[in-house]
């Protein structure tokens, strides 16, 4: 079973990040939509996160945002999140470790997005 689609949007938050002190704060929603036929419930996320500079981040954990919701066919899950990069732009992948209800374990890929403020946009 893989019909988990991930969905993401970005925001660049100009108001915490500083860019003098190489800080720069994005937020990050992500809608998990179960397109199959059985429910399924997301048990851990495996992020791989990599600025400008190739310094890649990795980060592990149970469920997203202290939650390991159960999504039942046809229904989503929405969550914001953030980061914090060290330089203006950086890109993020990686993948939510979901188990359907008969106990069967397996990956929904997370699609690479990037991670760019409105001003560097072209």
């Amino acid at each position: 079973m893989s019909d988990i689609q991930v969905l993401v949007r970005t925001n660049y938050i100009e108001a915490q990040s500083v860019p003098l002190e190489h800080r720069y704060v994005y937020s990050y929603t992500i809608t998990i939509a179960n397109k199959s036929a059985e429910p399924a419930q997301l048990i851990s996320r495996h992020w791989r996160i990599t600025d400008a500079n190739e310094k890649l981040q990795e980060v592990q954990g149970m469920g997203v945002v202290g939650e390991q919701p159960h999504i039942k066919p046809g229904e989503s899950y929405t969550y914001t999140s953030g980061v914090i990069l060290e330089t203006e732009t950086g890109i993020m992948e990686g993948t939510y470790h979901m188990r359907a209800d008969d106990g069967a374990m397996f990956d929904a890929a997370i699609p690479t997005f990037a991670l760019v403020p409105p001003h560097a946009i072209h």
